[in-house]
C-alpha cells in the first residue's frame, strides 16, 4: 500500500494549489483518470471536473488553506482523515486560528496507488 500519510499530505496540498495548470498535473499524478469525488456540495468524475471543483472552492473561500487534522487511519487501500480550512494569514504567522470549516474525507486507492474515490463529509461549515 502507498504511504497513506504522504498521499493525504499531497491531497491537501493539491487543494491549496492556486495555478490550474500545476494543479492539473498534480491531479494526474495523484488520482486515477476516472476519479469520483463526492461531498455534500458536489459530485464530479474525472481529472478536469475535479480541477474545476477545486478552483471553484478556492474562489468561494479566498485566503483560506486546507491543513491536516488528526493523522490518517487506513486499511485495505482506503483511508479516512480529517482536515481544517484555516485563514492562510494565520498559518503564515504561525498562529493556531480557529478553523472556518472542518471535515473528513475517505479515500480509496487503486492498484497503482492513485486515488480512485473520495467521499467527503463536512463537520463544520461557515455560517
Amino acid at each position: 500500500m502507498t504511504d497513506i500519510a504522504t498521499t493525504v499530505e499531497q491531497y491537501l496540498s493539491l487543494w491549496n494549489e492556486p495555478d490550474p495548470a500545476t494543479r492539473r498535473t498534480l491531479i494526474a499524478d495523484l488520482f486515477s483518470p476516472g476519479i469520483r469525488y463526492t461531498d455534500p456540495l458536489a459530485s464530479v468524475t474525472g481529472h478536469d471536473a475535479l480541477n474545476t471543483l477545486i478552483g471553484a472552492a478556492q474562489q468561494q473561500f479566498p485566503g483560506l488553506a486546507f491543513t491536516p487534522g488528526d493523522p490518517p487511519d487506513a486499511h485495505h487501500d482506503q483511508a479516512r482523515f480529517t482536515w481544517h480550512l484555516t485563514p492562510s494569514a494565520d498559518l503564515s504567522a504561525g498562529s493556531a486560528a480557529e478553523p472556518v470549516a472542518t471535515g473528513f474525507d475517505v479515500i480509496e486507492l487503486g492498484p497503482d496507488g492513485r486515488i480512485v474515490t473520495v467521499l467527503g463529509f463536512l463537520d463544520k461549515v461557515p455560517g
